[in-house]
């Protein structure tokens, strides 16, 4: 790989302002989540209510529904991507100002209804700001563009999240929701400063062409059912040991939920941005399968750490190690992961597909995950990473199969983004 190609790709603007879209799609998820438990409980709201306000972020989940409509219906301005984020961000800001001003205790139907508008509106950014980084990314930019917004993502969580806790203490919650209404106003501006994609497409003349024509595009291509069948399996490992990894570090290994959180959570959270934006850059050179194929292969082999951290014992330099490396890896993964996901995606229909694609893509653990009790139960902590980390087998034996598809695919897209490059 030239000089010049990590040049081009560092001094992106179209990377640039993905960190603030990032964070504008990252910031209203723990305000409806965590946050709001938090504020909830400060309010003296009985746990059965807090418990049934888990139901408000179901349009995370099932957001693929109205997905067609936002790549068929075209706002009067900033163009397809820009003006739904645009308006969604608006509808964000009044929204989360709103809620500043309901009391949950005395009014908890209404902080429930407007909290599902929060959701629904960041789901719908989620759904628009995932095919906007499709739809503007070139092949050679797409993992470096994805730890960009992931990094973004991660920062507005901890802004939203720990940082709103710590201001509701000095500055009371109204004020505290006032403030990150305010703060959404950072991607408002990084959406009118943002760059319109260089290929004007044609978005769906019709609803039904929207819903139908993404299955149509998608299934028609060599190796559709596979490809699918790899996007459930790529993850399943890091996904897998992950469902029970808080437990196993408190219950398992005896850390106190302070070093928990300190080091899972924060050392974490920092170990996944640095592995996103690490990974992102290898991509440029390593390309899309090898880069999915050495990835996948550390994430899944990182969740041995966990497996040598319950034969050593409560250890608190292995924790260390193992929480900064598998988060690494996962952040590396992940990377990789999403930029072969917006390869797939065809630009007229990139965020009905995006969206699919990702679900699916969580199906894996969803499905999986409830088992995770059950197995350590029967054969121990330190064999069910053994079992985690054996579960990467078949989707790596599956990218093996799919090597030549990847490969004829990314040359495909590459020489599309050389010619656009010449116009």
């Amino acid at each position: 790989m030239k000089a010049s190609s990590y040049i081009r790709v560092l001094g992106s603007r179209r990377i640039a302002i993905l960190l603030p879209i990032g964070f504008a799609s990252g910031l209203p998820l723990a305000l409806t989540g965590s946050t709001l438990q938090a504020l909830m409980t400060s309010y003296g709201v009985d746990i059965r209510t807090i418990g049934l306000f888990a139901l408000v972020g179901l349009p995370y989940t099932v957001k693929f529904l109205w997905s067609p409509l936002m790549d068929h219906l075209v706002p009067p301005y900033l163009g397809r991507r820009r003006g739904w984020m645009l308006l969604m961000q608006l509808a964000l800001m009044l929204s989360i100002a709103l809620m500043a001003t309901i009391s949950p205790r005395s009014s908890p139907a209404l902080m429930a209804a407007v909290a599902l508008i929060v959701t629904m509106s960041s789901a719908s950014l989620d759904i628009v700001a995932d095919a906007y980084r499709t739809d503007i990314l070139p092949t050679l930019e797409r993992g470096l563009g994805t730890g960009v917004f992931i990094t973004g993502y991660r920062m507005a969580m901890l802004t939203s999240g720990a940082l709103a806790l710590v201001l509701s203490d000095h500055i009371g919650w109204q004020s505290t929701y006032l403030l990150m209404a305010g703060v959404m106003s950072l991607g408002v501006i990084a959406v009118i400063l943002a760059p319109e994609p260089k290929d004007a497409v044609k978005p769906p003349q019709s609803l039904q062409e929207a819903v139908w024509g993404p299955l149509k595009d998608y299934f028609t291509r060599a190796s559709a059912l596979k490809i699918l069948l790899f996007i459930v399996l790529y993850k399943l490992s890091d996904a897998y040991a992950g469902s029970l990894s808080t437990a196993f570090l408190l219950k398992g290994m005896g850390f106190s939920a302070t070093e928990v959180g300190t080091i899972n959570k924060g050392l974490g959270l920092a170990s996944t941005v640095i592995g996103a934006m690490f990974g992102g850059t290898l991509m440029i050179r390593l390309g899309l399968f090898r880069s999915l194929f050495l990835f996948g292969i550390l994430q899944g082999v990182s969740n041995l750490l966990f497996m040598a951290l319950a034969y050593t014992g409560k250890s608190y330099p292995m924790l260390i190690v193992t929480v900064a490396i598998e988060n690494l890896t996962s952040g590396m993964g992940t990377a990789s992961f999403v930029a072969f996901i917006m390869t797939l995606c065809n630009q007229r229909y990139s965020a009905t597909q995006y969206a699919l694609l990702s679900s699916l893509a969580a199906m894996g653990r969803i499905l999986i995950a409830p088992t995770s009790g059950i197995v350590v139960e029967a054969v121990g902590w330190a064999n069910f990473f053994l079992i985690a980390t054996l579960t990467a087998i078949p989707g790596m034996t599956l990218l093996l199969w799919l090597r030549n598809d990847i490969e004829n695919m990314a040359t495909q897209i590459n020489h599309k983004d050389k010619e656009k490059r010449k116009r």
